[in-house]
């Protein structure tokens, strides 16, 4: 009891104290910067414009003023001293460019420290560069622009950073990573830059980008906006936010389970930077959070800052937490302070004239010229940044309060031996940085320590078809004294080719989609939306891509044949053939009309060509030579008759339509058989499922199959049979079926109206550009080819519209070509008609003959008068029936 009254004694003592040497080290720093005051000879006033109402103001404002404080106190001799003048820039934009107008325009200040947003940042940018005087911003300005008066005096290497982040996820084989960032801040350099990072080093790429967060942005919005994130499936993170923004979206993550094992959060510096100026309760929620620190080399100077900080903001406000660490800003701006008490007293030395525009460009060359070993480092300012002289720290928040730091990574890219690309020198730091962090005491989110992997690492469930028929493409069997299922196929052997041949391994199980009997549990659309509804992870098989399948799903890019074919039985050997292309009656009279036209020839070239005259064997010779010779326009008799010229004139112009036709149906009917879809009596066959391809094409009369052996049964007995006369079916089911049945089938007739089978995945799921990329180098490499040799056996060779006739070649009747004839029986008539009356003697001969005939009509007159005359005679005479018939004898 005495020992605990004694402690309970002494400690109040011991804290008063503590308070006295305050106050006296205070009173002493303000009296020698009185007494130094009084031997200035030239005062130099400079801004200061920060958000005062927050911690990391505060914090940055003394470290500025007892960075003065030190500097003078160290270099009492200087003519020059630094007046600060400090305003509240509220921590918006407007407020900044406010304060920076009221310096310029009232107090006449020569340079401005502060604008630790980028926002604040840009603005400055623009009027520094305006009024000529050096701006020494804690943010760099968000442009391309050059601005000579703007100073970066954080240490800042993006471009290090971004490769780092990239080598933790490369060291990780985290394949799907989500970017959390501010859409207003980080959206055009570091953003970009990270995601081409993960394009060249590592094996995966940004799967989805958030640009919906921003530091504006109300708690239920970044609750709504990490809701969606959530659906996505997608474990980590990477989140590079102001630390403006950082407290918030880790309460809301951790609200929302986030947190949780399982996730997995990597953070920048830029807010890491800050996370000792962080509450604790959002230091707690943030457990696990992997992140970028800018290192700050111990030292004995900075320790006593950080001493006689705490100390200050312990009598000012005893309730306030105690700082636990300097923030790089505070530190950085510190030595920023050095820098430009330096230069404003070399910038004096060199220019003794009042301030001026020539004053701003002195004192920032001064600046820039500036080398000095600070509480940060090495202090130089090269082109208006401070060159990056430490690496980055690797950091884990373990809870409570603490980090820990679990390795480094180095700010410069090149390696010192310069040996080997910048692409191999990053990998080369790549493999440093896996030797070099302690991955075993890493502390992730829900305290676990398990490897860092991307939600895709769990089993994926791949749904597959169970199909009747065309087994060739997916087979389930399932294995009853082994109670295993074993799926195979051309489909199954493309996926699992894709899927290995990822740079990243990819767990995965096939599930049937079928019911409790092992029949299909539905068509292939409520397959496709098993996906949608997050029942499977994707579907393998012969699905086929289509408009609204996609409106809910995506599809990697198809792995078979494009369209759709017609299976036609091949025409049977007929010995006859070449009699099919015109009909019997189409036969008959082209052969009447050949005849024909050779005797009308005979009679006109008769008379007066010797050709066609001789004996009469002779005569029917030329005759039947003439006509048929026709055929061939091989003959050689000279007409002398024009009226015998034009009608050989018609009949050329009929056989060359006759033979042309012929020749035409003739070469359709020994090429394979094609079948016209609308035509009346045909019976189109599809395969069940497909109904979709019929209505595309309009067709009406048609069957559905199942299977290659209802294909055969159907094509063979055709339509006249209760079969069809065609199956319409996508190309890749006519292969497999011609890899069977070649030589008595043929595939006519190809359309591409459908897109080909592909392989399903949830929408925005990586995979599908990832798989989509490896089914392309198959194809290059024809491992495709080679797979569909081994389950389709041979590939068909398609015959295409241009090699057969676009018409139905059946036979040519004598209705097709009546009015050919009309015109040749035509010409016939009117040669005949004009011959007869153009010519003399055959004029004679006709009158000749029918004087003939007169004469023949007078004698048979003459002889049934006689017999009617005897017969009257007999009856009166009543003379026996045998005289009478004697008589006409």
């Amino acid at each position: 009891m005495e020992c605990r009254g004694l402690r309970q004694a002494i400690i109040p003592s011991f804290v008063t104290f503590c308070c006295l040497i305050g106050h006296l080290s205070a009173d002493i720093e303000k009296l020698n910067y009185d007494v130094d005051s009084n031997i200035v000879e030239d005062q130099v006033h400079v801004g200061v414009i920060l958000d005062m109402e927050s911690r990391e103001g505060k914090i940055v404002l003394s470290c500025i003023s007892m960075a003065l404080s030190d500097f003078y106190h160290l270099h009492n001799n200087y003519s020059t001293r630094i007046v600060l003048y400090s305003k509240d820039s509220k921590g918006e934009p407007l407020p900044t460019l406010s304060a920076a107008l009221d310096f310029l325009e009232n107090i006449k200040v020569e340079a401005i420290i502060g604008a630790p947003k980028r926002a604040e940042a840009n603005l400055l940018a623009e009027l520094g560069e305006a009024a000529k005087l050096p701006l020494m911003s804690l943010s760099p300005a968000r442009t391309d622009n050059k601005y000579p008066f703007f100073v970066e005096i954080m240490r800042a290497d993006e471009a290090a950073e971004v490769k780092g982040i990239s080598a933790i996820i490369e060291v990780f084989k985290s394949r799907d990573v989500i970017l959390l960032y501010d859409s207003k801040e980080y959206e055009r350099d570091f953003i970009p830059s990270l995601g081409k990072s993960f394009q060249e080093i590592t094996h995966g790429r940004v799967a989805y980008k958030s640009s919906n967060i921003a530091s504006s942005s109300s708690n239920e919005e970044i609750t709504a906006e990490l809701q969606k994130l959530i659906n996505l499936k997608i474990k980590v993170f990477v989140v590079h936010v102001s630390h403006f923004f950082a407290p918030r979206l880790f309460l809301n993550a951790k609200k929302l389970g986030m947190m949780s094992e399982g996730y997995a959060w990597i953070m920048t510096s830029t807010s890491m930077n800050f996370l000792h100026s962080m509450n604790l309760s959002v230091i707690e929620s943030m457990q696990g959070v992997l992140g970028f620190k800018s290192s700050i080399p111990a030292s004995i100077n900075l320790h006593s800052l950080t001493s006689r900080l705490r100390r200050k903001f312990y009598l000012e406000d005893p309730n306030m937490e105690a700082i636990r660490e300097l923030s790089a800003d505070g530190i950085w701006a510190y030595d920023a302070t050095w820098a430009l008490a330096e230069a404003v007293e070399r910038a004096r030395l060199k220019n003794s004239t009042t301030r001026s525009s020539k004053d701003g460009a002195v004192l920032l060359r001064e600046i820039l010229q500036t080398r000095f070993k600070g509480l940060s480092g090495e202090i130089e300012y090269v082109n208006g940044k401070l060159i990056p002289s430490e690496p980055f720290e690797i950091v884990n928040v373990i809870g409570k309060g603490e980090i820990q730091r679990i390795g480094f990574w180095p700010c410069k890219e090149e390696v010192k031996s310069g040996k080997g690309s910048p692409q191999q020198q990053l990998i080369h730091n790549g493999r440093n940085l896996a030797s070099t962090i302690d991955l075993e005491r890493i502390i992730w989110p829900g305290g676990s320590r398990r490897k860092l992997s991307s939600s895709e690492t769990l089993k994926l469930k791949i749904g597959v078809p169970v199909r009747i028929g065309f087994k060739e493409l997916v087979c389930v069997e399932h294995d009853l004294e082994t109670n295993t299922t074993h799926v195979t196929g051309f489909s199954i052997d493309v996926f699992k080719a894709a899927i290995g041949a990822l740079p990243y391994e990819v767990p995965y199980e096939f599930i049937p989609f079928e019911d409790a009997n092992g029949n299909p549990a539905g068509t292939y659309n409520d397959l496709v939306y098993q996906v949608y509804l997050k029942k499977y992870d994707a579907v393998v098989g012969d699905v086929t891509i289509t408009e609204n399948r996609s409106q809910y799903v995506d599809f990697t890019i198809p792995y078979t044949d494009l369209g759709v074919g017609m299976l036609v039985p091949n025409a049977k050997e007929n010995m006859w053939i070449f009699f099919k292309p015109l009909s019997t009656y189409l036969w008959l009279t082209s052969a009447a009309f050949f005849i024909l036209t050779s005797f009308v020839v005979w009679i006109i070239e008769r008379p007066t060509n010797k050709e066609f005259q001789g004996p009469v064997e002779e005569q029917i010779g030329t005759l039947f030579w003439f006509s048929f010779s026709t055929l061939v326009f091989a003959y050689t008799e000279k007409l002398s008759n024009n009226l015998a010229k034009f009608v050989v004139i018609i009949w050329v112009f009929v056989v060359l339509i006759l033979s042309s036709s012929y020749t035409a149906t003739l070469a359709s009917m020994m090429t394979v058989k094609q079948i016209e879809l609308n035509s009346r009596g045909n019976y189109i066959g599809y395969q069940t499922g497909s109904l979709g391809v019929l209505v595309n094409l309009n067709l009406k009369a048609a069957k559905s199959y199942h299977s290659e052996e209802e294909y055969i049964d159907a094509l063979s007995k055709g339509s006249k049979n209760g079969g069809v006369s065609g199956i319409i079916d996508e190309v890749p089911y006519i292969n497999i079926f011609l890899g069977k049945y070649s030589a008595d089938y043929s595939m006519i007739n190809t359309r591409s109206i459908t897109n080909g089978f592909a392989f399903v995945f949830p929408k925005g799921s990586k995979l599908v550009h990832d798989v989509s990329r490896q089914i392309e180098r198959l194809r290059q490499e024809e491992k495709l080819l080679e797979m569909e040799k081994t389950w389709f056996r041979e590939k068909t060779t398609l015959m295409s519209d241009k090699d057969m006739t676009q018409t139905d070649p059946n036979t040519i009747d004598l209705y097709d070509f009546r009015g050919l004839f009309l015109i040749s029986g035509a010409s016939l008539a009117i040669s005949l008609f004009f011959f007869v009356v153009l010519s003399t003697r055959f004029r004679n001969l006709f009158q000749g003959l029918m004087q003939l005939i007169r004469i023949e009509l007078q004698r048979l007159r003459t002889f049934f008068s006689f017999i009617v005359f005897n017969g009257i005679e007999q009856n009166c005479m009543q003379v026996p029936m045998q005289v009478i018939v004697h008589a006409v004898h």
